[in-house]
């Protein structure tokens, strides 16, 4: 077992603290990475606080990982020792079920192994990427291009897919009308992408303290939510709208926003359950749905286009002692638009 530096949790209630965690020895299929960076997602924020459910402490979160392969088992044929890669959300899942033959790993039939805080294959506790090194098998990482630098990187492993996915999915492109709910760490990532895809790219966000930001990240137009006559103005004008917000929000205002046969997909993750009125969807054959990040094919390809397109996360670099002040942050909404932990600062 190696013995490695880390930030971790130890109850839902205190601040995150340096301690040691152990990875396990590098298996035939494994690959041992030298962490660079780790992005701060909202998700690990909800998790190591409990808000979707109890977990086991000491619990080191982070599932936006980017570094270097340091060693590889003697059975790996995808990464070699000094190649750039990068850990999403997953570290495992059964590799049996119809979804993972299909390369969907995220809805695997078992339940996909998360980078942290979930039960792995050998029973323990998968511990994630504020840390200095993991051990990863080699189906569950990627490939980080080399015109993308690591600390921009390491937000797409996460906040990249989780907008990537749907925007593909519902075929964002020239001629589609995509409307993206929040510009924060994952609203940022969709509008470059959507942008990136050809897409007419609207943000509706609370106020228009971000509009400048928005409208160089790619954005065509952007209206505040907070003023009644947006919804007005906007009714029936999108086919897709990409919901980022991890918060309650009006479903039936936003659905209203929907041309005929329009989507909208929610990919923020709120703790308390959302309503709506189902003539919402009647009225123009709407549909309201959800996404959950992708399969590492997927996740592949977002890297691959990320590159093409020259798109990196919006980052703040922060030494690991302001971790637990970046939370606040978060909370806040204090951030543009992305926390990335350099991890030399474990060392």
């Amino acid at each position: 077992m190696l013995t490695v530096n880390a930030y971790a949790a130890t109850s839902a209630t205190e601040p995150l603290v340096p301690t040691t965690i152990e990875r396990r020895d590098v298996g035939a299929h494994d690959i041992l990475i030298d962490i660079k960076f780790a992005g701060i997602c909202h998700s690990d924020i909800h998790t190591v606080r409990g808000d979707w459910g109890p977990q086991q402490y000491p619990l080191s979160p982070g599932h936006e990982i980017a570094g270097i392969v340091s060693e590889v088992g003697s059975a790996v044929t995808k990464h070699a020792v000094g190649d750039r890669v990068g850990v999403g959300c997953m570290v495992n899942s059964c590799r049996e079920c119809v979804n993972c033959l299909k390369g969907e790993e995220q809805f695997c039939v078992k339940g996909n192994i998360g980078t942290y805080g979930a039960v792995d294959r050998d029973g323990t506790i998968t511990q994630g990427g504020y840390s200095t090194h993991v051990v990863v098998t080699e189906d569950f990482v990627v490939r980080i291009p080399e015109s993308l630098e690591l600390d921009v990187a390491a937000p797409l492993l996460c906040a990249g897919i989780t907008t990537f996915s749907p925007l593909n999915h519902w075929g964002a492109g020239p001629g589609k009308k995509v409307a993206v709910v929040g510009l924060g760490g994952l609203g940022h990532v969709a509008v470059k992408i959507a942008h990136a895809m050809g897409a007419d790219v609207t943000v509706l966000s609370q106020s228009l303290k971000k509009q400048e930001d928005g409208l160089r990240l790619g954005a065509d137009h952007y209206f505040a939510t907070s003023d009644p006559s947006t919804f007005e103005q906007l009714a029936g004008s999108f086919d897709l709208i990409l919901n980022t917000v991890s918060a309650k929000i009006d479903l039936d205002a936003y659905l209203s926003l929907l041309a005929v046969d329009g989507a909208m997909v929610n990919v923020g993750a709120p703790a308390e359950p959302l309503s709506l009125n189902v003539f919402s969807l009647i009225g123009g054959r709407r549909s309201f749905a959800g996404s959950l990040i992708g399969g590492i094919r997927e996740t592949q390809e977002m890297l691959d286009f990320c590159a093409e397109h020259k798109l990196g996360a919006e980052i703040e670099v922060i030494g690991a002692d302001k971790i637990n002040e970046a939370y606040e942050r978060v909370l806040a909404s204090d951030v543009r638009y992305r926390f990335v932990i350099d991890t030399a600062t474990l060392a």
